[in-house]
C-alpha cells in the first residue's frame, strides 16, 4: 500500500513522500524499510533517529526528518495501521467434520465451525461469526454476527452474545453464580441459578475470564466494554459501555459498574454496590462501598486517590515516626513527673 493511501485510510495529514510503499508494522527500534512505526510516548523519541521506519506516525504538529503521519491519537492510527497491513487470518467457512452440530442450531451465511467443536440444541450463530476448536455452545444460546469464539470458550444455556464480540481462550459465559442458602445447621444448600449472561455488541473478553449468570434475570455487559485475563464477574452484575477491566479484577454479585469505569489491575469490588459512571479505581484497590461517578480511588479501603498517595508516602516513616512518639511520651511523662514533684 502506498503511503498517501495509508494516509486517506487513516485520516493521518501526510508528509513526505506518498509513494512510499508500506507492507508492515513494527516497533521503532525494530522497523525496516517497508514499515510503518508509531510514537506515542515521549521516552521513545530518541528512537526516530535511528529508526529505519519507511514512515512514522506521530502527533499532530511533530517534526521527524522523515515521511510522517501526522494525527491527534497516533496509538490508535497504529492501532487500525495493523489491523489494515496485518489483518486477521479467518477460517474458511463451514463445518469441520468432527464437530458435533445439533439439527435444530441455525447457523448464518459464511460460519465456520471448528474441529470438536459443539453446538448445542437451539443455538443460533450469526453471519460470518467463528467458533473455533472445542468451543461448546450450551443449548439455546445465540450469537450475533462477525464474533469470534477462540478454542475452549464455553457458553452456557440461553446466554447471548451481540454482534463483533470476541471471547479469547477459555473464558466461560454462563456458569453457574455463587449462591448458596445456609440452614440452622450450618448446611448450604445452592440457589439454582436460573438466569442467564448478556453479552453486548462489540465486548472483548479475556482469556480464562469467568462471566457467572444471573440468580434470576441477567448478567449484563454493556456495548463496548473490554475485559482482561482472568476477570471474575459474579451473578447478576451489571456492567455499563466502554467500560474496561484489567486482570484479575473480581466484581461481586448483584453489583452495578457504570459506564465509561476502568478498574485496574486485581481491584476487588464487593456486592450490591454502585460504581459511578467514569469512575477509577487503581491497581489493587480494594472497594468495600459504592463510589461516586468520576472519582478516582485507590488501597483498601478504596479512598480518594490524592489522599492515598499522601497517606502511602507516609507508610515507610511509621517504625521512624512510632520511635520518635515513644520519645515524646517518655519527655512528657519526665516533665509532669518533675511538674508534680
Amino acid at each position: 500500500m502506498k503511503l498517501v493511501d495509508l494516509a486517506g485510510r487513516l485520516g493521518c495529514e501526510l508528509r513526505g513522500d506518498g509513494e512510499i510503499e508500506v507492507t508492515g508494522v513494527a516497533s521503532l527500534e525494530k522497523a525496516g524499510p517497508g514499515d510503518v512505526a508509531f510514537l506515542a510516548n515521549p521516552r521513545y523519541a530518541a528512537h526516530l533517529k535511528t529508526t529505519r521506519a519507511a514512515a512514522v506516525i506521530l502527533a499532530a504538529g511533530a517534526e521527524a526528518g522523515r515521511p510522517c503521519l501526522l494525527t491527534e491519537n497516533p496509538y490508535l492510527a497504529f492501532a487500525r495501521a495493523v489491523a489494515l497491513l496485518r489483518p486477521p487470518v479467518r477460517p474458511l467457512s463451514g463445518v469441520h467434520p468432527s464437530a458435533q452440530v445439533h439439527p435444530t442450531a441455525v447457523l448464518g451465511p459464511d460460519v465456520h465451525v471448528g474441529a470438536l467443536a459443539v453446538v448445542g440444541a437451539g443455538v443460533r450463530v450469526g453471519a460470518r461469526s467463528v467458533v473455533h476448536a472445542h468451543v461448546v455452545l450450551y443449548e439455546g444460546v445465540e450469537v450475533g454476527e462477525d464474533c469470534v469464539l477462540h478454542s475452549g470458550v464455553q457458553v452456557r444455556e440461553g446466554c447471548r452474545l451481540g454482534n463483533r464480540v470476541v471471547v479469547q481462550n477459555g473464558s466461560v459465559v454462563g456458569g453457574d453464580g455463587f449462591g448458596f442458602a445456609r440452614d440452622g445447621e450450618g448446611l448450604y444448600h445452592k440457589f439454582p441459578q436460573v438466569g442467564i449472561v448478556v453479552i453486548e455488541d462489540d465486548v472483548e473478553i479475556g482469556a480464562l475470564t469467568a462471566i457467572d449468570r444471573a440468580a434470576l434475570g441477567e448478567t449484563r455487559i454493556g456495548r463496548g466494554t473490554k475485559l482482561d485475563n482472568l476477570v471474575q464477574i459474579g451473578h447478576s452484575v451489571t456492567i455499563g459501555e466502554d467500560t474496561v477491566l484489567a486482570g484479575q479484577v473480581g466484581i461481586a454479585g448483584s453489583t452495578h459498574v457504570g459506564s465509561r469505569v476502568t478498574l485496574a489491575g486485581q481491584v476487588g469490588v464487593a456486592g450490591h454496590l454502585t460504581i459511578g459512571d467514569g469512575a477509577v479505581a487503581t491497581a489493587q484497590t480494594g472497594i468495600p462501598s459504592s463510589v461516586d461517578p468520576g472519582a478516582v480511588v485507590s488501597g483498601y479501603p478504596a479512598i480518594e486517590n490524592r489522599a492515598w498517595l499522601r497517606s502511602s508516602a507516609v507508610f515507610a516513616r511509621l517504625p521512624e515516626l512510632q520511635k520518635r512518639l515513644r520519645e515524646i511520651e517518655r519527655k512528657v511523662e519526665s516533665l509532669l513527673a518533675k511538674a508534680l514533684a
